[in-house]
């Protein structure tokens, strides 16, 4: 990401969880204030965007649909993106809420982007410090936006600035009241795609060397196939395509059977790994309007040893 850019990504996952929270029922991930934090121009770019998209990716579909609201809703079902950013929101906020009743009491949120927690969860942050981590430039546009939009900024929520090619995530949450004696709930949604193998586990091992044992770290992932052209889904080629497309490629996959293996060393045990059938059954069986889990993406859940 170019320095003083906004991240295009992060601006994307905040407009499909906005617009699943304001037209789609029942919902998988239900984020009511991020349409909040986007400019007008932004979700009349996105929409437009969006529904001229499909005539490309599907013509029959898009020749089906009576209006633009309809071709909208038929982009947003059949494109990988959306239920891999809601499910992997939903299933992230439910382990949280888990943990909180077991005694977790911050929660670092890295690669923040426009995630609205601290906002929409008051019960939760009752007993959480939540750490917001992001690259300078989308954190100050986010919370320029958030003194615009009105909601009182929670004295629970701290924003931690950090660019990665300058300090380290420690160094950063040394300058915050990060306390590193307490076990933390870590998540990294959306993040991993987009780094060198080699980075990302650089970054487990140091979230796992400073963090207090029983820590819980959750994190997203595409397995080795979907960088494989041959092997990968159709939508799931087309979102590597356009994350190249916005200067932001992705990278790497692991492999889910030796997952367990890759983190051990770092100091972290995996305690689950969901993969996408496992992601279709707990939230998207049953649904009738499209919706389904994307392909190729996994969901892990380590705990610092």
């Amino acid at each position: 990401m170019e320095k003083n850019q906004v991240s295009h990504m992060a601006l994307t996952a905040a407009w499909i969880r906005g617009y699943h929270a304001a037209h789609d029922s029942p919902k998988i991930f239900n984020d009511f204030l991020a349409y909040q934090l986007l400019t007008e121009e932004e979700r009349a770019t996105f929409e437009q965007q969006s529904a001229m998209a499909l005539k490309v990716i599907n013509p029959a579909r898009a020749a089906s649909c009576p209006d633009p609201a309809a071709a909208l809703a038929g982009f947003m079902q059949i494109v990988a993106g959306p239920p891999q950013i809601l499910s992997r929101s939903r299933y992230t906020e439910d382990i949280l809420e888990k943990a909180v009743k077991q005694g977790i009491k911050q929660y670092v949120i890295l690669g923040a982007g426009f995630d609205t927690f601290a906002f929409r969860c008051p019960d939760m942050l009752k007993q959480l410090q939540v750490f917001e981590v992001d690259h300078p430039a989308t954190q100050a546009v986010k919370r320029q936006r958030l003194a615009e939009s009105g909601p009182e900024t929670p004295a629970q929520l701290h924003f931690v600035p950090v660019d990665f090619t300058k300090e380290s995530l420690k160094e950063a949450l040394l300058r915050s009241s990060f306390d590193f004696t307490v076990p933390t709930f870590f998540s990294w949604l959306g993040v991993t795609y987009y780094l060198p193998r080699e980075t990302v586990f650089t970054m487990l091992r140091d979230i796992a060397d400073m963090a207090a044992k029983d820590s819980i770290v959750i994190f997203d992932y595409m397995d080795t196939e979907a960088f494989i052209p041959e092997k990968a889904a159709p939508r799931v080629q087309m979102l590597v395509k356009m994350a190249q497309h916005h200067g932001e490629p992705m990278k790497a996959g692991f492999e889910p059977s030796t997952l367990a293996v890759d983190l051990a060393p770092l100091g972290l045990r995996l305690h689950d790994d969901l993969s996408p059938s496992d992601i279709q059954e707990r939230y998207f069986q049953g649904r009738t309007d499209g919706y389904y889990a994307c392909e190729h993406v996994h969901f892990a859940f380590a705990v610092v040893e």
